[in-house]
């Protein structure tokens, strides 16, 4: 899934900023997306709460409902808390890894960066966003990519993620071990997104 609709109002529905516009805009207007958002205060059920978490991290990683209730049920069958190896999971993806690392902007932009095939891991091409990387896993531009603006342009103001070594001059990026929860960067309580695919 790829969603290519208004992420300001999605962002706002959500309560959660999906780009760093987003993020800006809804500090000048913390409140929902129309005409009433700012009035809206209704009580939301205990299905409702689950249902507004599990879509906060769908959006958050730009995923299908198909794709993450095959992630859950994947994870069910390991062993630890299930909601903090969900997590791991879809972080493990290569888009998650690429925006992680600084090389993209936007988790979308980070998936269109993996389609076009601007990336190799391990030096073999790699054009499959949900691919899973594992600790050690290396991530390079491809050498006729890094010449491109949005390459050349990569925001220095935006550190990796502690669990992501920058070699080559910020080009290239280490997965360097699986992250715990604390370190993981997504807005959502895990817990409730459990109790919606339990159910």
């Amino acid at each position: 899934m790829n969603f290519t609709g208004p992420k300001v109002k999605k962002s706002r529905a959500l309560g959660v900023a999906l780009t760093p516009k987003a993020q800006k805009y809804m500090r000048n207007r913390p409140y929902g997306p129309g005409q009433h958002g700012q009035n809206r205060r209704r009580r939301r059920s205990d299905y409702g709460t689950q249902l507004l978490e599990k879509q906060r991290l769908r959006f958050q990683y730009n995923v299908s409902e198909k794709y993450l209730q095959g992630a859950y049920a994947k994870v069910t069958k390991r062993k630890g808390p299930t909601g903090d190896l969900l997590l791991q999971f879809l972080e493990s993806r290569l888009d998650s890894i690429v925006l992680r690392a600084g090389l993209a902007p936007t988790i979308f932009a980070a998936r269109q960066f993996v389609t076009h095939g601007h990336f190799r891991v391990n030096g073999r091409k790699a054009s499959i966003p949900s691919m899973q990387l594992k600790p050690g896993d290396l991530i390079t531009i491809r050498e006729r990519s890094k010449a491109m603006v949005m390459f050349t342009d990569l925001r220095v103001d935006m550190p990796p993620a502690p669990y992501i070594n920058l070699e080559e001059a910020g080009m290239a990026a280490r997965y360097a071990y699986t992250p715990p929860r604390e370190e993981i960067p997504v807005v959502c309580d895990e817990q409730l997104v459990v109790e919606y695919y339990s159910r």
